[in-house]
């Protein structure tokens, strides 16, 4: 897991240091901007400028000058350095006593008033990073008494220090840090934060002083790291909760700081570098005699004994880079991620953008397509830069180039796969499924003449059965380099879709027609055939449709006809005037009577002349079939049973037009003696039934059709007729069985005998027929007979009874009385009533005599009063 993240760099030499003064150790570092503050054992605090050079090879490196060196005047070593910038002092640590030291002259600043820069009995200390108190020019400070239990907060001023607060704690402190009104405290055996505003405290975890050296280092806004047990580095924040995973270093660590997004820990021989995001061990360097590690404002310095380093953190670029270039994607992603704080918004999401692209071509290129896809889908890839791997696959017109610097190392698919076809053929798969899924999204915006493109060379390469849906949608694909690509894997159905969307509709049926006359060979559509006269069926383009109907008609007549008896009429779609149709397929016999059938039997048109061409043409088909030798019987009965269905339904053709045909034709009674009922010719017709045909269910049948749509007294009247011809028997010069006729006539009167006027049949039949042949039809007009007798005396008592019940109620009404008065006058001239002859009006309203009769005389209609008799 390891990553090269820093790189150790020599800031003070040893020589620049102490020269050959073998006994001169380092104690304290401080520093503040570019000025390096370096407190020895010998009581001296040396200033050094530090200045960031770059070395031949691009690394980063620094040079030290030497400004200065000051002696205290004490005899220990400087045990703590801290800097106040914006006050210019230094704040020195030494035999127990903080005091300040002006950080240019390293002199000891006097005090104001005399004592009041300096604090006694000091065992440690810390600046408050996060002050609470506004002033610029104060610095907050935390003092860890050496004698007693207690923790005292200063303000520490240009030239004096002020205490402000004092807390006691429960164990002696040994270590502290501050933030805001926070303290983390180590005591000898636990840890703990103590708020000194509240005096609110809040115990961690145990820990002993006495086996190791406990660390206190605040690395963020009231966020703490802390030494823990078990050799782990343990994060805690103000109300003592740890809201990250704690890492896993050295038991024997002596100083640690964070450098986001890494921990960096000393112990007595390597500097140990771990993650804050996963909490992986990332790097490790090896550094003897190592004693100090602080991080000051980002700046990581370390140091030995004798001479001071400086871990200089790689670019986060170029540490993601690195990790990429092993393959290590997640890694590197949590890094990226971790890194957000510290890159500015516009350019963390650029980055993070490249480096999830980068990831998705390393998942690509190890076909692992479920994760290349989402991180192609977050890292908003142009989807062109996959394209690009496929040679051929962009058109010619893309002025697509590759991202610069590149985002992946492959030249194409086949350098991907180092010549394995099948992970070229896996990785084109999932490139037709990710152009598939976004080519209808904002990722396409701007590129989607290249996707589409890219996607119909794709199926037409794969054989995809998406080929279709894209062409037959909405698409963009350039007709130039499809066109080639689509003839290539011999496409010819898919490019004619292709030709009709780009508006060539006459290219795409001569390439689709090649292909159903064999010319050209693509499997596609088995129907094609069908497929093109639909085309045509549906096509606004009326020239096309006349120049391609005739090779469909001649190709198949049966279907091609379809143009145009399936044409529907639209805005898009002009309708085809009918007598242009017929006048076109004059020379198509089959066609042409296809398409009369479509508009006489389907359609319904209501003219004349398409009824009497549809009939001609059916009796033309069955004179034709007459004609041949031998007979095809089956086509000539069929042929026969058309016509006379025409004959019968319909009522617009040209009856004597096609009798005149029929004239010379014997063998067509049956349709002629239709024609005659047509022409109200029953005698006529029923004379070929009956004398000619001698086809007696025939004759039954021409009566019930011919009267179909007639009332009874008509039907009853062409049964009479044909019961008469029965009856004369065979006229002079035909022979003919009269027997034959006799029981016919008998037959019909059995079958039918409700339709017939009894009383006339027996006046019509012959004296000598047997009752019994008629009894079924003499039985049935005895009981209609009985029948309707009956019926009629029950509506005679019916209207019997309701004549007396209106004669009834108007008794009643004329004997309620009506009361005259001289009081009362008349409704029609107001006047009062001098005599008692009046006429009741509806209602019981009483009127004079004279004053109905001149109303009545006066109405222009003569009216006559209902009740004008009602006088009394």
């Amino acid at each position: 897991m390891s990553v090269k993240a820093f790189e150790l760099v020599p800031a003070v030499e040893r020589d620049l240091l102490m020269g050959d003064k073998a006994r001169i150790n380092i104690e304290c570092i401080e520093c503040c901007g570019k000025h390096l503050y370096v407190g020895t054992n010998d009581c001296f605090i040396h200033h050094f400028l530090l200045a960031e050079v770059a070395s031949s090879k691009g690394k980063p490196g620094y040079l030290a000058q030497k400004l200065l060196h000051k002696y205290l005047g004490l005899k220990k070593p400087v045990a703590e350095l801290r800097a106040a910038s914006a006050l210019e002092r230094l704040i020195v640590l030494c035999e127990g006593l903080v005091f300040l030291v002006d950080m240019v002259t390293l002199e000891t600043v006097p005090s104001a008033g005399g004592g009041g820069a300096k604090i006694r009995g000091v065992a440690s200390f810390c600046v408050n990073e996060n002050p609470v108190n506004a002033d610029p020019f104060c610095v907050e400070m935390g003092v860890l008494s050496s004698k007693r239990r207690t923790v005292q907060i200063y303000m520490v001023y240009e030239d004096r220090v002020q205490l402000v607060k004092e807390l006691t704690t429960p164990e002696q402190p040994c270590a502290v840090s501050l933030d805001g009104y926070f303290l983390c405290l180590a005591l000898t055996t636990q840890y703990m934060i103590l708020n000194y505003n509240t005096g609110a405290s809040q115990d961690l975890f145990p820990y002993n002083s006495e086996e190791r050296t406990p660390i206190v280092k605040r690395i963020g806004r009231e966020e703490f790291l802390l030494a823990a047990p078990g050799g782990l580095g343990m994060f805690a924040n103000a109300e003592g909760v740890s809201q990250r995973a704690p890492v896993r270093w050295s038991e024997s660590v002596i100083g640690a700081a964070v450098c986001f997004p890494y921990v960096v820990a000393l112990d007595e021989s390597f500097i140990t570098i771990h993650s804050m995001l996963d909490q992986q061990l990332k790097q490790t360097l090896s550094f003897r005699d190592g004693h100090i590690l602080q991080n000051f404002e980002g700046k990581v310095i370390l140091a030995s004994t004798k001479a001071v380093y400086v871990l200089v953190p790689l670019p986060l670029e170029r540490q993601i880079q690195d990790l990429l270039a092993n393959h290590r994607v997640e890694e590197a992603l949590i890094l990226t991620e971790g890194a957000q704080r510290n890159i500015p918004k516009d350019k963390f999401q650029n980055l993070h953008k490249r480096i999830l692209q980068q990831a998705g071509f390393i998942q690509f290129g190890q076909l692992q397509f479920l994760e290349a896809k989402e991180h192609f889908r977050k890292g908003q890839l142009d989807v062109r830069e996959l394209i690009s791997l496929c040679p051929l696959l962009l058109p010619a017109s893309s002025s697509f180039t590759r991202c610069h610097p590149p985002l992946h190392e492959f030249a194409d698919l086949n350098h991907l796969a180092q010549g394995d076809q099948e992970k070229v053929l896996r990785c084109k798969k999932f490139l037709i499924s990710y152009l598939g899924e976004v080519r209808s999204t904002e990722v396409v915006n701007g590129c989607r003449e290249d996707v589409d493109t890219a996607l119909l060379k794709l199926y037409a390469e794969q054989d995809h059965d998406s080929l279709l849906d894209l062409l037959a949608s909405d698409n963009a694909c350039v007709l130039a380099d499809s066109v080639p690509w689509l003839e290539k894997y011999h496409k010819y159905f898919a490019l004619g879709l292709l030709y009709h969307y780009n508006g060539q509709d006459s290219a795409a049926l001569q390439l689709w027609i090649r292909v159903a006359d064999g010319e050209l060979q693509d499997p596609t559509r088995s129907d094609l055939f069908e497929y093109i006269v639909d085309f045509l069926c549906t096509s606004s383009n009326v020239d096309l449709v006349w120049k391609y109907a005739d090779w469909a008609l001649r190709k198949d007549p049966i279907i091609g006809v379809h143009i145009f008896t399936k044409r529907h009429t639209s805005k898009d779609q002009p309708e085809l005037n009918p007598d242009d149709v017929i006048t076109y397929l004059g020379k198509h016999n089959q066609a042409l009577l296809l398409y009369l059938e479509n508009l006489v039997l389907e359609k319904r048109v209501q003219k004349e002349k398409f009824h009497t061409h549809l009939a001609v043409l059916y009796l033309e088909r069955v004179l034709s079939l007459m004609s041949q030798s031998p007979k095809d019987e089956e086509q000539l009965t069929k042929a026969r049973e058309r016509l006379q269905a025409l004959l019968r339904e319909s009522d617009l053709y040209r009856v004597q037009f096609l009798l005149a045909k029929m004239e010379n034709c014997e063998e067509l009674l049956l349709e002629r003696a239709t024609l005659h009922g047509k022409l109200e010719e029953h005698d006529k017709a029923l004379h070929i039934l009956v004398h000619q045909l001698r086809d007696f269910p025939s004759a039954e049948a021409f009566c019930i059709w011919a009267s179909s749509s007639r009332d009874s007294a008509y039907r009853q009247q062409l049964f009479h007729l044909l019961l008469g011809v029965y009856l004369d028997g065979s006229p002079p010069g035909q022979s003919g069985d009269s027997g034959e006729l006799e029981m016919a006539a008998v037959d019909l009167l059995n079958r039918h005998g409700e339709v017939f006027d009894a009383v006339r049949v027996l006046r019509m039949l012959p004296e000598g027929w047997s009752l019994q042949l008629l009894r079924p039809f003499l039985g049935r007009a005895i009981r209609a007979s009985m029948h309707a007798c009956r019926t009629s005396r029950i509506a005679l008592g019916l209207a019997h009874s309701e004549n007396l019940q209106l004669l009834h109620d108007r008794l009643k009404e004329c004997k309620r009385p009506v009361f005259v008065s001289e009081k009362k006058g008349c409704h029609l001239c107001h006047n009062t009533f001098s005599e008692p002859s009046v006429v009741c009006l509806p209602g019981g309203v009483p009127v004079h005599t004279h004053c109905v009769a001149q109303r009545v005389r006066d109405s222009p209609t003569k009216r006559q009063l209902t009740n004008s008799s009602k006088h009394t």
